[in-house]
């Protein structure tokens, strides 16, 4: 059944995720400002003050706390949410794995930001990219629509009884997070409705004492609960293509799901791309249409779980594929590049090349989405820095 009652608003994107958060009835928020994600935790504050959401607020001395404190709040059965950016995420990074590998299915916001030196609060995914192994599921945003769907549609994923992972939902920061587009707001009966309450079986009881992570041997069970992590992750794929059908009819929406094809059918070269990026990508594509040029767009939402069955099917017929890489690793090339080399090994002979762009929040243009869509027709596998040095 669709949702019929509709209201929109013109709001940031950090400010779409604080109403996510509202929807999702959240019941302990735990904080720590750190640019540009302070506005998210500020705008819930406000509702708890103003009594537009039923949770308990807590200020905290360091984004290790936040999650810390996020992590036991979650273990007493508590839907719980932080948020955080760039080097506050470095900070939790200890957390994280205690956080995932504790099975709670905690809710992150990240705005996506670059880590110094030299120091810089714009756009860059490498904050999120780094944490891609700690065992929590990933979500890139495009819209600030998405930003708010992404956190009941988040929960709903993570608190499956089959996955039980935490999830980030990640947005570019600036570009989403403090830019205002239209939003349509879900109705809050109809959201409690699809998400419900939080139901975690193995929460602290003062009745019924248990020990967490505890020390566990080398003969003990430890590998069987890694890959009973890894294993719940990629069950999760076949949950987000439940829920994203069940969202997207409860509430007459288009959430795309793990990825989303845009004038794929006939297209001889593709780039994948992720987050905010992507709509600069989709509007290059539009214009190179109209010159009969046969290109077409992949953008990445959930990359952990990777989806590499439907990136794929996605590519089937093309005849050159690029990677878009807003981050920066030291591997042999880009972390979402080798994830797609690595899925598509001995499944394809499409040369795949890779673009690094967008570093510091660096302008992602028009002729910058050209010359890389030209660079695939040359058919050679590399990999290129798009609009550094003047170039």
């Amino acid at each position: 059944m669709k949702a019929q009652n509709v209201t929109r608003e013109i709001m940031t994107g950090n400010e779409a995720v604080a109403t996510g958060v509202k929807l999702a009835r959240v019941k302990f928020i735990s904080a720590y400002p750190i640019t540009p994600q302070t506005a998210i935790v500020e705008k819930l504050a406000e509702m708890v003050s103003n009594n537009k959401i039923n949770a308990r607020f807590i200020e905290v001395e360091s984004e290790h706390s936040a999650m810390a404190s996020t992590m036991t709040s979650e273990m007493t059965g508590i839907r719980s949410f932080t948020a955080s950016s760039s080097h506050g995420v470095l900070y939790m990074h200890e957390m994280l794995h205690w956080v995932a590998g504790s099975r709670l299915p905690v809710l992150m916001a990240v705005v996506n930001r670059a880590i110094g030196p030299p120091w810089n609060i714009w756009a860059d995914q490498t904050d999120s990219i780094t944490q891609r192994d700690t065992g929590w599921m990933q979500v890139y945003c495009e819209s600030n629509q998405e930003a708010m769907d992404s956190i009941l549609l988040g929960y709903k994923v993570a608190e499956n009884k089959n996955v039980m992972l935490p999830i980030m939902s990640m947005q570019d920061a600036f570009t989403l997070s403090h830019t205002s587009e239209p939003v349509i707001i879900r109705d809050e009966s109809d959201a409690y409705d699809y998400i419900g309450d939080l139901n975690l079986p193995f929460s602290i009881d003062l009745k019924n004492p248990l020990g967490y992570g505890s020390l566990m041997p080398p003969d003990g069970p430890f590998m069987e609960l890694k890959k009973d992590m890894r294993d719940s992750m990629y069950r999760a794929i076949e949950v987000v293509k439940e829920e994203t059908k069940k969202f997207n009819e409860k509430f007459n929406a288009d959430f795309p799901g793990l990825i989303e094809n845009f004038m794929m059918e006939d297209a001889d070269y593709a780039l994948i791309t992720m987050g905010s990026m992507s709509s600069t990508g989709k509007y290059t594509v539009r214009k190179l249409r109209e010159k009969g040029m046969k290109v077409g767009l992949i953008r990445i939402l959930f990359y952990r779980p990777f989806p590499a069955e439907e990136i794929l099917k996605s590519i089937k017929g093309l005849k050159g594929l690029g990677v878009l890489d807003r981050s920066i690793t030291f591997g042999q090339r880009g972390a979402v590049y080798e994830d797609v080399v690595t899925s598509l090994y001995n499944k394809t002979d499409i040369p795949i090349k890779n673009y690094v762009i967008g570093l510091g929040g660096r302008d992602i243009r028009v002729k910058d989405y050209e010359k890389m869509y030209e660079g695939l027709m040359e058919g050679e596998d590399s990999m290129e820095w798009i609009n550094v040095g003047g170039k």
